[in-house]
């Protein structure tokens, strides 16, 4: 499943050094200066899930096949990006092309890294990308409404959009973003939205990114993101970029030590990928036996058929049935034939919503 992550921010808050330890390699150029990353960087990261490893204790499997996240790193955002300064109308392309952002700010000081703005301000530094991308999307919308607004003297059915279309426009005139248009089922808007993939639509996550030894006790910078986040509606993860370029390279029990002596349990690579699938709207669920445990990957909200086709499209065509056991059912009765003996393994239909974490055999016709 195609859904990538766009990794944006001024030039040096961290990104490239973000992107390298998410990728566990040094693939992206990091570098002191503006536009060092020119092409955007994609990679593809596994998502850390315990519930993997409960379920491989009883499979026994060859091996584990985990989720992923694509993340893209993009070149960095400066003030006029929306009239093409710097690199903005790349960037601006590359983001429009992604299905969430992550959006990092600098709260770290660091004499030996310049800061574009001058010195360290994270609330300023989002206030700078997000109006960017709303004056970038009010570009976007106002040549449109000119096209469509002409067209629609002479068919009345357009009308209707164009004035949805001129709502929203007022809406991003008032420096809000589209996520925040209220919406009703059935508007006019879809064509548009469809057109234009504006990037303000895009569901956001912010990433402060800190020095080593604020990770335990965040600082007032990191408050003021988190009380921006939560007024925005959006997560908020805190990470050291630097700290987690350094565990990239050591081993699983290495790393573990070095995460508890910081007092943590996970890393912020790994809270950044859960919550990045979570903010794409994904979940996953479970195929356990002996050749494998994998995790698959599909929406919120489908129905059995649709997440069979995760495997294989015939497996949709053809379905019939599929058979389910819960996670915790799973793991409590050590695996599908106790499941099945309790009672526990359910046979559900076509209009069965999967659940994250389920286990499954789906049965189709060939």
């Amino acid at each position: 499943m195609a859904l990538g992550v766009g990794i944006v921010g001024l030039p040096n808050v961290g990104k490239s050094t973000l992107f390298n330890a998410l990728t566990r390699a040094q693939n992206a150029e990091a570098a002191n200066y503006p536009f060092c990353t020119i092409e955007p960087n994609k990679a593809t990261v596994p998502l850390a899930d315990p519930r993997l490893d409960a379920l491989a204790a009883i499979a026994k499997p060859a091996q584990i096949v985990k989720a992923t996240v694509d993340f893209i790193d993009i070149a960095g955002l400066v003030r006029g990006a929306s009239k093409g300064e710097g690199l903005g109308n790349k960037f601006l392309a590359n983001i429009r092309e992604t299905h969430a952002i992550l959006q990092v700010v600098r709260c770290f000081a660091d004499d030996d890294v310049v800061h574009v703005e001058g010195g360290i301000d994270p609330v300023r530094d989002i206030e700078i990308i997000e109006t960017e991308l709303v004056l970038a999307d009010l570009q976007s919308l106002e040549k449109r409404l000119d096209r469509v607004g002409r067209q629609a003297r002479a068919d009345k059915e357009l009308r209707k959009e164009v004035e949805a279309m001129e709502a929203l426009l007022r809406h991003l005139d008032s420096g809000q973003p589209v996520r925040t248009f209220p919406r009703t089922e059935g508007d006019a808007l879809g064509n548009t939205l469809t057109e234009l993939q504006l990037i303000t639509e895009k569901p956001v996550i912010y990433c402060a990114n800190v020095g080593e030894t604020e990770l335990g006790a965040p600082s007032a910078q990191v408050t003021r993101v988190r009380d921006y986040a939560a007024g925005k509606g959006c997560d908020l993860v805190v990470i050291s970029a630097k700290m987690e370029s350094e565990l990239a390279g050591l081993s699983d029990a290495e790393r573990a030590e070095f995460l508890s002596s910081y007092g943590l349990q996970e890393s912020g690579l790994d809270q950044t990928a859960r919550m990045a699938y979570h903010t794409l709207g994904l979940a996953s669920y479970f195929t356990a036996g002996p050749k494998e445990v994998r995790a698959w990957t599909f929406r919120r909200g489908w129905a059995a058929p649709k997440c069979a086709s995760v495997i294989h499209t015939d497996f949709e065509r053809g379905f019939i049935r599929a058979e389910v056991i819960a996670f915790d059912d799973y793991v409590r009765l050590n695996g599908e034939h106790g499941a099945k003996a309790a009672g526990l393994m359910r046979v559900e239909g076509k209009e069965y919503l999967v659940q994250d974490g389920d286990v499954m055999h789906f049965l189709f016709n060939v």
